[in-house]
């Protein structure tokens, strides 16, 4: 699957209503992944996770932290990609994928993404400015996590590992502005969250193997092509376990279990039909852990709720 095959396998959405926006705009939309929404998801839900373990939070304070985080999650989700794509410019070149890119493609220039940069982080600040101070230390903290992140794909084999640290990072940071402080709860959420994410950001690089190959890039996805059905099904049984003690150090209402058999359900389902060499069935699995987190989330409320 290299570019010069010419296959059209791309995740870039120009259509819909991108397609109205002014064309000066177009590329800042795409750059920020403004088309694909389902990674903004991805980086808020742990946050919402963090947000509604801890016990005895005001449901009011639940609910305003909530909106902060999506607000959070949608500017930081499209800083990352702008940080992720100066780094990658040339390798994106390369990746039939990501070759649309507009900075791989030249759409917009280093110094236009770099200004855009600075104003996602200034509004990300603003954010996090309404947070305890405590959360104002770990969103510092996950910038150096942001930055790092796509150098590991060309150092490591596990780039996906250090991308559920990064994107996962929105649990504990969801906890400690609920709660005020770190527990051994929120621990056990956040190493959930980042096997969580181990697993289903493998199975979205199995569709870059064949160029990853080529270009000489590292993932997970290369790794472990071979034993795939194992190694996801195991990255999401350990997260389902972890999610338990979580729940159990945080004194979870019983509401929360009947309800957490439905995501691990849907977990196993999606690693034992992974298919590593079907790229359109594996952006389509990645896409659903979206409905994957929204039921964790709603697992934990009730969990809260009932508590």
């Amino acid at each position: 699957m290299s570019v010069s095959a010419g296959s059209s396998h791309t995740d870039i959405k120009t259509t819909g209503w991108i397609a109205y926006l002014p064309p000066s705009l177009r590329p800042y939309a795409l750059l920020a992944r403004l088309d694909r929404p389902v990674g903004t998801w991805l980086l808020f839900l742990p946050g919402v996770w963090g947000i509604l373990l801890p016990q005895h939070v005001g449901l009011g304070e639940r609910v305003r932290l909530i909106i902060l985080f999506g607000i959070g999650s949608l500017v930081m989700r499209a800083a990352g990609c702008v940080v992720n794509d100066m780094w990658d410019r040339d390798i994106d070149r390369k990746v039939t994928r990501t070759a649309g890119r507009p900075l791989a493609s030249g759409a917009l220039s280093m110094k236009q993404a770099a200004v855009f940069l600075m104003l996602l982080l200034l509004a990300g600040l603003g954010v996090l400015l309404q947070l305890n101070r405590l959360s104002w230390l770990l969103g510092a903290s996950s910038l150096i996590l942001v930055a790092l992140y796509p150098l590991a794909k060309r150092f490591t084999w596990w780039p996906q590992l250090v991308m559920g640290f990064t994107f996962g990072f929105g649990a504990p940071m969801g906890y400690a502005a609920a709660a005020g402080q770190l527990s051994w709860a929120q621990a056990a959420l956040y190493a959930a969250t980042i096997f969580w994410q181990l697993g289903f950001d493998t199975i979205y690089g199995f569709q870059d193997m064949e160029d990853d190959a080529r270009i000489g890039v590292k993932s997970t996805s290369r790794l472990w092509v071979n034993k795939a059905r194992g190694f996801i099904v195991t990255c999401y049984g350990i997260s389902a376990v972890l999610l338990a003690v979580a729940a159990v150090l945080s004194h979870t209402g019983p509401a929360f279990w009947p309800l957490a058999v439905l995501p691990v359900a849907l977990m196993v389902r999606q690693g034992w039909s992974v298919s590593p060499h079907n790229p359109v069935l594996c952006l389509a699995q990645f896409r659903f852990n979206r409905e994957i987190g929204i039921t964790v989330a709603l697992a934990l409320l009730a969990g809260a709720l009932s508590a």
